[in-house]
């Protein structure tokens, strides 16, 4: 049997979670949940904050302006924060929305947009990926929000990294092209350490930003492969194949 129950309603919800706890619902999930689920008082939903684990609860009053639920029992324990950073060349709308959720599911704990020389856009709206990220959590049984860093540029990434932190950098022009080769070398010869994956804008990183990168004390050049993908195609590859070999999927 599964672990999670992918027929219940999820919300997440900003208030602190326990047993007794009435949370007032905001407007827009007021909405959601009177106009969208249909929910009438005594209705069941889970609700989790990124902090208490996830909570049954009930309907207890349900107004066209105001829904209020009342907490019954917790259904999971809080999950720790995953120590994975996912840093990006921010993409344009529907795309980098896409990029944002699969992170999410991926296992991302910390996104990062990171301004390079090709970066097609420098508009960032972090609310709208917050957005996106409680909902790619809400609909996968993730019990974590992902931080959402402030836009930074590539040099001052690089001048101010964590020389213990791996950064995992996609690269079209790496001598390998396995990239579950070059992953399991470094699992098999290197001692476990906290993990950071870079995806360039769609034109790649240029010379200079890749001598950088190499520069680093502690990194490793990463192919997708043969084929050339979009940065929001890379961004779930490249999780899947880090989360495969150094991350959380190991078991």
């Amino acid at each position: 049997m599964s672990r999670y129950d992918f027929t219940a309603q999820r919300l997440y919800v900003n208030a602190p979670l326990a047993e007794g706890v009435r949370v007032e619902l905001d407007h827009l999930q007021t909405n959601y949940v009177r106009n969208v689920l249909r929910l009438s008082e005594g209705a069941a939903i889970l609700v989790f904050n990124g902090r208490d684990g996830e909570w049954q609860t009930a309907v207890t009053a349900s107004h066209r302006k105001q829904v209020t639920l009342i907490v019954r029992e917790m259904t999971r324990p809080q999950e720790p924060h995953p120590d994975l950073y996912y840093l990006f060349a921010p993409l344009k709308h529907a795309r980098q929305d896409y990029l944002v959720e699969k992170a999410v599911e991926m296992g991302a704990g910390l996104l990062r947009p990171v301004l390079t020389r090709r970066t097609q856009t420098s508009r960032i709206n972090s609310e709208r990926m917050r957005a996106h990220a409680i909902e790619a959590a809400e609909q996968c049984g993730i019990l974590t929000i992902p931080d959402i860093a402030p836009a930074i540029g590539f040099d001052a990434l690089l001048d101010n990294w964590d020389k213990d932190r791996l950064l995992i950098f996609c690269d079209e022009d790496a001598p390998s092209c396995d990239p579950l080769a070059a992953l399991r070398l470094r699992s098999d010869a290197k001692r476990p350490c906290p993990l950071a994956v870079l995806a360039g804008p769609e034109g790649g990183f240029d010379a200079k930003e890749r001598e950088a990168l190499l520069g680093l004390p502690c990194v490793l050049r990463l192919s997708l492969g043969p084929r050339i993908l979009r940065a929001d195609t890379a961004a779930v590859a490249a999780l899947a194949l880090v989360q495969a070999t150094l991350g959380d999927w190991r078991g």
